[in-house]
């Protein structure tokens, strides 16, 4: 039998088929065949090989495609923090279920996607930010300065305060990246003009003036028709999306509260101790108030320079320490010191060591009111006066202990909540699933929370970082406990998902009474509206107060409003000016609903600003904001053609 195998695979037949099956493998190799990979990507933006613009995207020339993705989690990440910032931003009138529709979430990854493709162009076209665009970028934040200008310590600080902190290489490559990827739209965007035509047009639109007459008409009856449960089948059918069940987790969790944890008792000896540790908390230096003239003299001056520096010096302490001498006439008149100068010398409170030596050497050996110098140092000849001596000041530790307890106890609690979450870390991972040992082992209660959605829950349930590790991948599909969750100060939470439910269409017999009342509802829409079109068109034809006169309705008329005037309501004043002109003093009808009523309008005549009594500043005012507008429809095109070069795919499922 093997001898027959032999003569079956030696021939050019068995040859050609080893070469066709060496391809594949060759092209993609074994490991495609052995593994199976799992796509996680919320949009895949593919892009064909620059030397080959029209290959088609399909097996195998799709492998020379380059592939640019953007992961779930990266969506999820960006999609909580929108979540936050506009909770933060809009409090009780943030809307969840608004928020949570799939023409948000689709909105919130279009952006993650332009994003995505101004960086390839960016790289495409060899853009490089300069080290020195980056520094002036960082020095132009308002969180980097005190009292207007760039301070390094708090720019230091801001970044180690980051969660997790963050080196200031790392963001000053953020930055790069950030300039990098503006630099072509934010370009094109304040290349955008208006020409004076353009100027004036817009505003004899805007100061537009105009005629209306209106009817308010009444609500119609509310529908009580029959509906019958072919109707209920059709509407539901056909409205499936509104009738489901949102996605909820259920929570158990064990809360570490710092407030509850007891401090150990202090005694004397450790307060007293602390009190040593931290004398000079507890302790003011002495302090003298200072004004000097300072003679300045160059490190390379020529002796005479020096010499004549010398005796300026000395001819000016010998004024400033006549009986009768103003000191700070002096100053003013003769110091080259320009940062006091104009303050008559004075260099305000100073402490020991803060002047150069031999400054500060004779101002701390001096007397109040006493006047010495010249005193040398490397800035030139100082005469020096100490005004006031403000002596050193040590507080009692009697005056101090209530402070000292408080620290000492909030160290102690501080301790034992941290050891405590320590423990309770250590026990949670070592039962992972369950976090009922932890607890017990600890003595702390384990709670639950009712089912939540996304948009959030009572108690912890409200916590953006609570819901962000409840809703995760890996909290969903583990079932073990979470890592710490910070809360607030000394407050930490660990949670572990108890429960998931996934998002359901719910079914119609729950929702029976729903659909019913949806489709009374629609019912009575549509007759408002259909009363609403017999008006407008008997108005067309006879005129709107014949036609209202006809209806028993009365006509409002407002003249010479402008835009912006919310009369009768902001709905309905914008419909009046969206509506075209009158032609041939034929007066232009339509409809609006505003604020659920349907009003029948008529626009009688319009009259143009008058351009004339535009001041030069609010021309100037407007052109700025026409260019803006025009340079973001300007960038907003461009990126619609970048998206042109590319294949974007989305994954709808993971939104």
């Amino acid at each position: 039998m093997l001898q027959k195998l032999r003569d079956k695979t030696s021939g050019w037949i068995a040859t050609v088929i080893l070469g066709l099956l060496i391809v594949p493998f060759a092209f993609f190799g074994m490991e495609s065949y052995m593994s199976q990979q799992v796509d996680n990507y919320a949009a895949r933006i593919a892009q064909p090989p620059s030397w080959w613009k029209s290959a088609p995207q399909v097996w195998p020339v799709s492998y020379l495609w380059t592939f640019h993705d953007i992961d779930s989690q990266v969506y999820r990440e960006r999609l909580e923090m929108v979540r936050m910032n506009m909770r933060e931003q809009q409090g009780e009138n943030f809307d969840p279920k608004a928020f949570e529709s799939v023409e948000n979430k689709r909105r919130i990854l279009d952006a993650l996607i332009d994003e995505q493709l101004m960086k390839l162009a960016a790289e495409r076209d060899g853009i490089v930010i300069s080290d020195a665009e980056v520094r002036e970028s960082i020095r132009k934040f308002p969180d980097f300065q005190v009292d207007g200008a760039f301070n390094a310590d708090r720019y230091q600080l801001l970044l180690a305060s980051q969660n997790p902190p963050m080196s200031p290489r790392d963001f000053e490559a953020r930055i790069r990246d950030s300039l990098k990827n503006e630099l072509i739209p934010s370009g094109i965007a304040r290349s955008a003009f208006v020409t004076d035509a353009e100027l004036d047009r817009l505003m004899r639109l805007l100061g537009e003036h105009r005629d209306v007459g209106f009817v308010a008409l009444p609500p119609v009856a509310p529908d009580a028709g029959e509906v019958t449960a072919a109707q209920i089948d059709a509407w539901y059918q056909a409205h499936k999306s509104e009738y489901r069940k949102p996605e909820t987790v259920r929570l158990e969790y064990v809360e570490v509260d710092g407030s509850a944890v007891p401090a150990a008792a202090v005694d004397e000896a450790a307060l007293h101790k602390r009190y040593q540790e931290q004398i000079g908390k507890y302790s003011s230096t002495e302090k003298r108030d200072v004004a000097h003239i300072l003679v300045t003299v160059a490190a390379n001056a020529s002796d005479a320079d020096k010499k004549a520096a010398e005796a300026k010096a000395k001819k000016l302490a010998a004024e400033a320490k006549a009986p009768d001498a103003d000191f700070a006439a002096l100053a003013r008149a003769n110091s080259d010191d320009a940062g006091s100068k104009a303050g008559g010398g004075s260099l305000g409170l100073i402490a020991k060591g803060g002047m150069p030596g031999a400054f500060d050497d004779t101002a701390f050996a001096m007397q109040a009111g006493e006047v010495r110098g010249p005193v040398k140092t490397d800035f030139g000849w100082h005469i020096i006066k100490v005004n006031t001596v403000q002596a050193a000041v040590q507080r009692p530790f009697e005056d101090v202990r209530a402070e000292l307890e408080k620290e000492l106890q909030e160290g102690s609690r501080e301790r034992a909540f941290n050891e405590l979450t320590g423990k309770l870390v250590d026990a949670a991972y070592r039962t992972p699933t369950s976090l009922e040992p932890a607890a017990k082992a600890l003595g702390l209660p384990l709670q639950t929370t009712p089912a939540f959605t996304r948009a959030g829950g009572p108690g912890i349930a409200s916590d953006q970082k609570v819901l962000r590790v409840a809703f995760s991948e890996t909290m969903l599909q583990d079932g073990t406990a979470s890592d710490p969750i910070e809360l607030g100060p000394e407050r930490t939470v660990l949670v572990r998902v108890i429960e998931h439910e996934a998002e359901k269409a719910l079914p119609l017999a729950q929702v029976r009474d729903a659909v019913v009342a949806a489709i009374r509802a629609d019912r009575q829409r549509k007759a408002a509206e259909a009363a609403a079109d017999a008006l407008v068109k008997a108005a067309k034809a006879k005129g709107l107060a014949a036609a209202a006169q006809e209806a028993g309705l009365a006509v409002a008329d407002l003249n010479d409003i402008t835009r912006g005037m919310p009369v009768p309501s902001p709905q309905a004043a914008q419909a009046f000016f969206n509506e075209p002109r009158p032609q041939a003093g034929q007066a232009s009808v339509n409809k609006v609903l505003a604020g659920g009523q349907y009003v029948v309008f008529a626009v009688r005549a319009v009259r143009d600003a008058d351009i004339g009594q535009v001041t030069p500043q609010e021309r100037d005012t407007l052109r700025k904001q026409m260019s803006a507008a025009h340079g973001m429809q300007a960038q907003n095109a461009f990126i619609r053609a970048a998206r042109a070069k590319y294949t974007i795919k989305v994954a709808e499922d993971r939104l």
